[in-house]
């Protein structure tokens, strides 16, 4: 009967040993486990078609580099729409950990609170070298000294025309050189059945962009030094807009495509330039995937005549941002990616793949670099371009001022409601979010 007794005990005591080693070895296989999954974190970027494509293959780039974070990429279908639904996450309280928006985008949300400064983030990695970012771009994330997101890529408005509707028409690219040469251009290379317009001479891109760096060429400026004044129904913003209202509603020697989901319409104005139904269009330094650069040559914006010396248009930074309801430690994978997609090797990289430009200086001296921009007009285009812009103006409202240009713009371009009218309304709109945003401080 002891013996027996015995036996039970052994045995229960074996039982037990078992149980406790597969619970070790469990909890190892958890631990192990946990130990090599990557922190996962969202990106979300409004890029379509080759450009999105291109992200992809960056986020792929990235995430094979390493085994620490995983980024999955989000593609929206534009900027406007990208940032209304970081407006819905915002409300939830849960959404990317990091986010592509525009200058005008991260401005709106930066004065909201919604999104993280990130100085600690940039102090804390090593070899980041901020003193290289582009000041021009480098300067439009940044208010009052506090960093709100660090610039990916640039980009600047540049002309794009059909090489050999233009030389058929016997026209040098030299018109280019001003508005008026590119006004007077315009008309002799629309061609028209009767009332049906074939091939229009130009296509400006819809929205105010292109009107605002056209404004500034002439002397407009958005607001006063003293900050607390709106400018933009001065007469430079007047004769500027105006022009444009009247080539295209008048003269009918211009076009803008609208309307549309995403960005439908610039995909509508690139196929008129590729097909031959217009002479050639104002777009961005990141459109050469989606054109061919055999037949399509690249030029700066005009300027008006007497008006040489001032700024050619703005540069833009697209900027990427940590909403402000991310966690520490996503926070920190988020910066992990943002310091992969800005190093000198990527931003040099993704400009030779899209057209946009590198937001560091070293990348724009290398070697590889620089023998890229020689073989590729359009690019030297680009940086020339840069050089001659000046930044985008601080909204001091969150949005409200570009806003206001943005309804202008449709009413010029689109309605045929004088420049006058239009912008006299967009200042009493902007005017009065301006004397509200001063009070508030």
């Amino acid at each position: 009967m002891k013996r027996k007794k015995r036996i039970e005990i052994i045995f229960g005591i074996i039982i037990s040993i078992a149980l406790i080693l597969t619970a070790c070895s469990k909890t190892g296989s958890f631990i192990q486990k946990e130990t090599n999954n990557p922190i996962e974190i969202e990106f979300w970027y409004g890029l379509t078609g080759t450009q999105s494509d291109t992200m992809e293959s960056f986020i792929d780039e990235y995430n094979q580099s390493q085994d620490k974070y995983f980024v999955k990429g989000v593609s929206f279908d534009s900027y406007d729409v990208t940032a209304k639904a970081l407006e819905s996450a915002l409300a939830k309280g849960k959404g990317p950990a990091v986010v592509l928006l525009e200058d005008y985008q991260m401005y709106k949300f930066a004065k909201r609170g919604a999104l993280m400064q990130i100085n600690e983030l940039v102090e804390k990695k090593k070899n980041f070298n901020i003193d290289d970012i582009n000041p021009k771009f480098l300067k439009q994330v940044k208010i009052e000294e506090k960093t709100y997101g660090m610039p990916i890529y640039g980009t600047t408005q540049i002309l794009y025309y059909r090489k050999d509707i233009f030389e058929k028409a016997n026209i040098s690219e030299n018109v280019l050189d001003t508005w008026e040469g590119l006004a007077e251009a315009a008309k002799k290379l629309k061609k028209q059945n009767q009332e049906e317009i074939l091939v229009y001479g130009w296509e400006p891109m819809q929205g105010r962009e292109n009107l605002i760096d056209a404004s500034i060429n002439r002397g407009g400026r958005i607001l006063n030094e003293q900050g607390t004044e709106v400018l933009i129904d001065e007469r430079p913003w007047v004769e500027t807009w105006d022009s444009f209202r009247k080539w295209i509603h008048e003269d009918k020697t211009m076009k803008v495509h609208f309307g549309g989901e995403g960005w439908q319409y610039w995909y509508a104005t690139i196929d008129d330039v590729m097909q031959g139904r217009a002479a050639g269009y104002t777009g961005s330094a990141g459109d050469v995937k989606e054109l061919d650069m055999n037949i399509i040559g690249a030029h700066i914006q005009p300027v008006w005549k007497g008006y040489e010396k001032n700024p050619v248009g703005v540069s833009n930074a697209h900027t990427i941002c940590i909403p402000i309801f991310t966690t520490q430690a996503d926070a920190e994978a988020a910066f992990e990616w943002i310091s992969f997609f800005t190093s000198t090797e990527t931003t040099s990289k993704w400009s030779m793949e899209t057209g946009y430009l590198p937001v560091r200086i070293s990348a724009m001296e290398s070697e590889e670099y620089k023998k890229f921009v020689e073989n590729n007009t359009f690019m030297r285009v680009a940086l020339e371009q840069m050089l001659k812009t000046k930044e985008i103006t601080y909204d001091p409202t969150g949005g409200e001022i570009y806003e206001a240009l943005r309804i202008a713009a449709e009413k010029v371009q689109i309605l045929n409601i004088p420049a006058e009218i239009a912008l006299k309304e967009a200042k009493e709109a902007a005017q009065k979010a301006l004397d509200e945003s001063i009070k508030e401080q």
